[in-house]
């Protein structure tokens, strides 16, 4: 008995795929035909096929690229369920950053004169420890009215690197950032760390720093930040990441080829993409964010990230007024975990100036 085949039209309509998407899909050799008319070139489909086109049809209604669909296809199902999970929670994951971002936009137009009315200032506190493993503390930390920065070194001059990033950028602690240019100014400090770094370190990639960093211009803090250091947002009680770990296993979970489980016992969690080093370094991400009275940022080195969940430190932020308390609350959780690396944290809040 042969096959029993549909028309390209009457599959389409079975499988709610348009007749164009289906020959798109059988040029990419995401689904193939079951048959091709030698003579006119018309597409047959099997009727076994339909399950597999429906499944294509709902992954891209998800929004689903087809590369990763084609991927997803040659699975089997408890894989393709798992890597959908995966797809799915980057797309979560997505969609809150630009939620968070339509709310500032809103905020940020909507509420022009409370912003240039009220002055603000910081009350900040940092803090570095060795931790209970590691014979020395690579990191630096740094809090001062205008900078924050956390630097995570590597390498066999790991220390030096770290210090001598966040000793570059100093200068900016002293001198009045202009609103207008502050990414531009906090650019070239960056290239004039990298600089520093290059002149410490042994010349090779194999010593480095991280570096996390904030510059308050009065009404704004301009992020820089290279590695795996982050810095965190704690506004109106909710805690966000605003920065991107560069690692391979941040890459892996943004591709979808690892799940946040896996993530957590991989290998080698720490192996950066980007970092200020003796060879070439990557481009650091620049952002601006606006303040807001009761905002308190962290920025910590992944000795606290690595060790103490995002729940936690949460708690810790949100139930801590004073930051030097803060501070010595994270790092004595990162010790309480074991304390495996060197850990460094910078909190800062933002608050109305006295009058």
């Amino acid at each position: 008995m042969g096959i029993r085949t549909l028309t390209i039209g009457a599959f389409a309509r079975a499988c709610r795929l348009s007749p164009k998407a289906l020959r798109l899909y059988d040029e990419l050799d995401l689904l193939r035909p079951a048959r091709v008319d030698p003579d006119t070139g018309y597409r047959h489909y099997a009727v076994e096929q339909l399950e597999q086109a429906r499944l294509v049809a709902w992954l891209r209604r998800l929004g689903m690229p087809l590369a990763r669909i084609r991927e997803i296809r040659a699975l089997d199902d408890p894989a393709a369920a798992r890597e959908i999970r995966a797809y799915w929670a980057r797309v979560e994951a997505e969609t809150a950053v630009r939620r968070d971002l339509a709310a500032f936009l809103v905020d940020h137009l909507s509420d022009t004169s409370r912003r240039d009315t009220a002055m603000l200032e910081l009350r900040y506190s940092a803090h570095s420890d060795r931790g209970l493993v590691r014979p020395a503390n690579q990191d630096t930390a740094y809090a001062g009215a205008r900078l924050l920065a956390v630097a995570d070194g590597f390498g066999t001059a790991g220390g030096p690197a770290s210090s001598a990033a966040v000793e570059a950028l100093k200068f900016l602690d002293t001198e009045e950032a202009p609103a207008g240019g502050v990414l531009n100014l906090l650019e070239d400090a960056v290239r004039g760390a990298s600089d520093a770094v290059r002149d410490v370190s042994d010349g090779t990639d194999e010593t480095g720093t991280t570096l996390t960093a904030l510059l308050w211009t009065g009404s704004r803090l301009a992020l820089v930040h290279i590695g795996d250091s982050r810095a965190y947002l704690l506004r109106d009680g909710g805690l966000f990441r605003i920065t991107h770990d560069h690692t391979v296993v941040q890459s892996l979970l943004d591709e979808g080829r690892l799940t946040p489980e896996e993530a957590l016992s991989h290998p080698q969690p720490a192996l950066l993409l980007k970092a200020l080093s003796g060879g070439s370094h990557g481009t650091p991400d620049l952002r601006l964010h606006d303040a807001r009275p009761g905002d308190r940022y962290l920025l910590c080195s992944d000795g606290l990230s690595t060790v103490v969940p995002d729940e936690d430190i949460h708690a810790l932020l949100g139930t801590t007024p004073a930051p030097d308390a803060a501070v010595h609350a994270l790092v004595s959780a990162a010790n309480g975990a074991g304390g495996p690396d060197n850990v460094s944290c910078v909190v800062a809040d933002v608050v109305e100036a006295a009058a």
